[in-house]
């Protein structure tokens, strides 16, 4: 059984940066496309980023567009979530999943990220 974890959220004041990882126990990742969502209080999940099983092909939702980078080390069974200039907009619990046919799985906890103004 596969399972996902986060690392690396925090608390940030607005204009920081943080990086999120994604890893996997159960089985590799590294062969699957990836991606971020972010759930902040009272909201419904949100997709934020997607990434190509080779990392060649990534996407981002326009709200974080220029601040937000999808990237993944495939020798380290890792997906990453850079994000720039955060917001208070922000602030919500993160994840990662793993994109499987037309459907994300697996999904990780989840890691507080916080962006004080």
């Amino acid at each position: 059984q596969v399972q996902l974890e986060e690392s690396g959220g925090g608390l940030v004041q607005a204009g920081g940066s943080l990086r999120l990882a994604c890893s996997a126990s159960g089985r590799i990742i590294s062969d699957s496309p990836m991606a971020w969502f972010r759930q902040a209080p009272g909201k419904e999940r949100e997709f934020v980023a997607a990434i190509s099983a080779n990392g060649g092909t990534t996407y981002v939702i326009d709200p974080v567009k220029g601040r937000f980078a999808i990237s993944r080390d495939n020798a380290k069974d890792l997906v990453y979530l850079q994000m720039n200039n955060l917001k208070p907009e922000d602030t919500a619990v993160y994840s990662c999943a793993i994109e499987e046919g037309e459907d994300y799985a697996h999904w990780g906890p989840g890691t507080q990220v916080t962006v004080s103004s």
